[in-house]
């Protein structure tokens, strides 16, 4: 592997590692813990920053900070054979163009940037610069999507040159922008590569993994030429560019990792009609108890949320007693705010006492799964307080699963699922369960 560069990905929610494993998941971003992921024996390895719950402005501030430290930990290592991903949604939610021009200010200049959303697990493919969900069997225009109307990263167009011009506000016009078309991806495109400079945008196809695959490898040769690439993309390309072997425990054999086969826990925060579905699944299969967060109570001041907590945790108490699973979600009905940051804080508030819950599960717990993206990502960082976690594979396409350390103070060795709120049929919560369960019930 030593001939590869190091894949270096800044994932803005912690589940861009949903189709990769073996690899480091880092939560924190200081010089040291960077020289871990630079120094592991793994291709690949990730950031979690956790930046599409922020701001703007914090996004851009985190990111440039991961850059500094990152510029500092490869001279330290002597790496200067690197590429930088910045991993976001396959929806095409998050911030763009923030967070490629915050990593171009540190780490660049670079010769191109592209955007790939592409992620095959999850059903969304790239057609002639369009991208689309598979939706029932049927591709669908992501702007026609739930995915386009979010009040925080909404957007009208699915044809990515034009999508690049809405988020740039004109900066880069859709005109100017490389189309690598499957034809073009298909029949390769290293000589078109080779010519790219100056930062050029450019937008890539994608229909299936070998598509992905082939881009891959020609990506890797120009750049092993001295051309320097920046990527905005969604989890297949990662696959393609790390091209890893399969993993070690094949996903349904995944609850050989489960402590002594006890019963786990779930905690499920996505908001997305999907998560929503999945959950009222999952509340119907045996050995699952559901316990409902009631967040509108937060609005309420600080003593109904110490009580709250306390009336969660005595009944994720009594379930675990019972030798069950208890399922803690956040109530499904959607509150309006006044404005986007209002929105963002009231989410800040929901996630603490989330975290709150994870702190007092039970320490004997057999796995814990997160539902939701941003959750996953606190229940890693802020529950857990882990500095990094080895990524073991998927239990489900999209669905990965981490470790914790062996000398973790209150859950050693536990396993962890981070489950997007957008991937996954209707059964998938309870597919993922019933994996976890299936040597002990």
């Amino acid at each position: 592997m030593s001939n590869k560069p190091k894949i270096i990905v800044l994932d803005d929610d912690p589940t861009g590692s949903q189709t990769v494993h073996s690899c480091l998941l880092l939560m924190r971003w200081d010089v040291d813990t960077l020289r871990i992921g630079l120094r592991d024996d793994s291709p690949i390895f990730f950031v979690l920053t956790n930046t599409r719950a922020m701001p703007t402005e914090s996004a851009a501030t985190v990111t440039k900070e991961v850059c500094q430290n990152l510029k500092l930990a490869l001279a330290a290592e002597g790496i200067t054979d690197f590429l930088i991903v910045s991993r976001s949604d396959s929806t095409l939610r998050g911030h763009y163009p923030i967070e490629t021009d915050a990593i171009g200010s540190i780490l660049g200049p670079f010769d191109a940037h592209f955007l790939v959303p592409a992620f095959f697990e999850g059903g969304r493919i790239t057609r002639d610069s369009v991208h689309y969900l598979i939706i029932d069997g049927i591709p669908t225009p992501v702007h026609e999507t739930e995915f386009a109307k979010d009040s925080v990263f909404g957007y009208h167009h699915s044809y990515l040159p034009k999508y690049v011009e809405e988020k740039t506000q004109g900066r880069i016009s859709a005109e100017t922008v490389e189309r690598f078309l499957l034809a073009d991806i298909r029949s390769g495109s290293r000589e078109r590569l080779l010519k790219l400079s100056s930062n050029q945008c450019a937008v890539v196809d994608g229909e299936i993994q070998t598509d992905l695959n082939s881009f891959a490898v020609d990506v890797l040769a120009a750049a092993s030429l001295g051309k320097r690439f920046l990527f905005r993309s969604a989890a297949s390309i990662l696959t393609a560019l790390a091209a890893l072997p399969p993993q070690p425990i094949a996903a349904e054999n995944m609850a050989k990792y489960v402590r002594q086969g006890k019963p786990g826990a779930i905690i499920v925060g996505s908001h997305v009609k999907k998560t929503t579905q999945q959950l009222a699944a999952l509340l119907q299969v045996e050995g699952i108890a559901g316990i409902e967060v009631e967040v509108a109570r937060l609005l309420d001041g600080e003593n109904q949320s110490a009580t709250l907590l306390n009336d969660i945790l005595e009944k994720i108490r009594g379930v675990h007693n019972a030798g069950k699973t208890p399922v803690v979600y956040t109530s499904r009905q959607e509150l309006t705010f006044q404005d986007v940051k209002t929105r963002l804080e009231f989410g800040v508030k929901v996630s603490s006492l989330l975290m709150d819950i994870v702190r007092g599960l039970p320490s004997d717990i057999g796995f814990l799964i997160g539902k939701g993206g941003i959750t996953s990502n606190d229940i890693l960082s802020t529950g857990l307080a882990l500095t990094s976690a080895r990524l073991l594979g998927q239990i489900l396409p999209g669905c990965s699963m981490v470790i914790t350390n062996s000398d973790h103070p209150q859950f050693p060795n536990l396993p962890v699922v981070l489950f997007p709120g957008n991937v996954g049929d209707a059964d998938a919560l309870g597919t993922i369960y019933k994996r976890l369960t299936k040597n002990t019930k």
